[in-house]
């Protein structure tokens, strides 16, 4: 593939450790949905993660330090370049992780926003002045935590990298970065890309793609003080326990069952078309991707038929092709784990209206009614395009069958009556509520995150930037010091 930010230099087997390097160790890069090879990924080793840690704490207080426009400039510069190479960065995600062509667009439009929106912050005001005695100054302020540590995932590769590069990088930390090894291009190494022609200073950014024993030894480490963690529940409480283990800050955005309520009074056309983008978008392989549709029962009947008809008529391809709404499962394992799901669930009752069936790592859009709660299906998060079809005799119930989840992530409601929508939003135990939206959102100036499994309760984005990746310092100051009586 032609290149300008990537070239063969970087293809290699290399990671970003202050300049390109050979690790011991590499794999190769794939495309899900040819099998084709791509380029090397240089793996990283402990020892390696440790060496960008130490020289990450390094370079640290001088960047904190370094004036503000500076920071800023070139957090913008890097947005620039971004710009000029969207059409490669998207092709990058389209052919690593499996994204057709519009995916991969928006989420390079979302990462240019969250570079300029980083940008905007180390402008602002990083403190409050606090009430005191008189002839005392009492302030509050923010400060870097020092090296956060960032471990991504494969579905948005490089959006979910850089909404916590961007910010924590712009005010004033260092960043070590474990992108998944799945999507390490487009995912890590682009990043790493973007912030060295934009000048950001040696040792500020490591992008360090590896395996489990790399992501552990990045969350043990004495010079990292934050880990923000994007990815599964189950890893996430490792990362969780391991960072609490350590007196690390910790933030985890973790998996969810979210719930796409539809009430009686929906426009049914509206409430279809909803539906299929929170359950088939990138698969269906987003945490925010809905897990269950509740339906209201007078109205299930026509709104499973138009679902079903509707799935089965989105083409399933190679994005490549440019012809398709749905492209690769990210791999084999994950494919056979939703189909093993399928089955069980329609050996539990549930009826299989439409797909059901994969061919290799092309999912067909599958559409599962009469899930009753028990079902593998209602419980497990699937990660996959299954429509999860329940249904519901009033609102009540809705919420009850929406709460049924240790997650708590995304919940969206169809409804003519924005006041009955919000009264039932109200009692949902979720991050995200959308009224007459899809489940599937992000904005960048938005706090993003779950609770309960989905989360341990932090937020990413906008205004939550500041309280993720400072802490708060107090400050007093006196003209002189008192002569205390003891």
């Amino acid at each position: 593939m032609s290149s300008r930010l990537l070239n063969e230099q970087h293809l290699g087997g290399v990671v970003f450790a202050g300049g390109w390097i050979k690790p011991a160790n590499a794999l190769d890069a794939i495309e899900p949905a040819t099998g084709a090879k791509l380029g090397r990924i240089g793996m990283a080793s402990p020892v390696d993660i440790a060496d960008a840690a130490r020289r990450a704490r390094q370079a640290q207080p001088a960047w904190a330090a370094t004036v503000y426009e500076r920071r800023a400039e070139i957090l913008r510069k890097a947005a620039r370049i971004a710009e000029d190479n969207r059409v490669e960065i998207a092709n990058w995600i389209l052919r690593e992780s499996g994204s057709v062509q519009p995916k991969a667009e928006f989420e390079v439009a979302l990462t240019i926003k969250a570079l300029y929106e980083a940008s905007a912050m180390p402008s602002q005001a990083a403190g409050a002045i606090l009430p005191s005695e008189r002839g005392r100054i009492s302030l509050a302020k923010r400060r870097p935590i020092g090296v956060v540590g960032v471990i991504s995932p494969f579905n948005f590769p490089l959006y979910l990298a850089m909404r916590a590069v961007a910010p924590a990088i712009a005010v004033g930390n260092a960043v070590v970065l474990k992108p998944d090894p799945r999507t390490a291009l487009c995912g890590g190494h682009v990043i790493a890309r973007l912030f060295e022609e934009a000048g950001l200073p040696e040792g500020v950014l490591a992008v360090l793609p590896g395996d489990g024993a790399a992501g552990a030894a990045l969350t043990e480490n004495k010079d990292v003080g934050m880990i923000q963690f994007t990815g599964s529940t189950s890893a996430g409480r490792r990362v969780g326990e391991a960072a609490g283990r350590n007196l690390k800050k910790v933030s985890l955005e973790l998996g969810g069952k979210n719930s796409f309520i539809v009430l009686d009074d929906a426009d049914l056309d509206l409430a279809v078309r909803n539906a299929v983008w929170s359950v088939y978008l990138h698969q269906g392989q987003i945490c925010m991707s809905a897990g269950r549709v509740l339906v209201q029962a007078g109205i299930a009947g026509e709104f499973s038929r138009r679902l079903a008809e509707h799935a089965a008529k989105l083409p399933v391809g190679d994005p490549a092709s440019g012809q398709v709404a749905l492209g690769p499962i990210i791999n084999r394992g994950q494919a056979d784990h939703a189909l093993g799901i399928v089955d069980a669930a329609v050996a539990g009752g549930a009826k299989l209206a439409a797909g059901g069936k994969s061919d290799g790592l092309f999912f067909q859009p599958t559409v599962l009614t009469d899930v009753r709660p028990g079902n593998p299906a209602f419980n497990e998060e699937i990660f996959a395009p299954v429509a999860v079809v329940t249904t519901f005799d009033t609102d009540e119930e809705a919420i009850a069958l929406a709460n049924d989840t240790d997650y708590g992530l995304s919940a969206a409601i169809i409804s003519r009556n924005v006041g009955r929508a919000l009264a039932l939003g109200e009692k949902l135990n979720v991050g995200l509520l959308h009224i007459n939206d899809s489940t599937v959102n992000d904005d960048v100036v938005n706090p993003f995150g779950g609770v309960g499994a989905s989360g341990n309760g932090t937020s990413i984005g906008g205004p939550a930037n500041w309280e993720e990746f400072t802490q708060w310092q107090w400050l007093t100051i006196k003209a002189e010091a008192p002569a205390y009586p003891l």
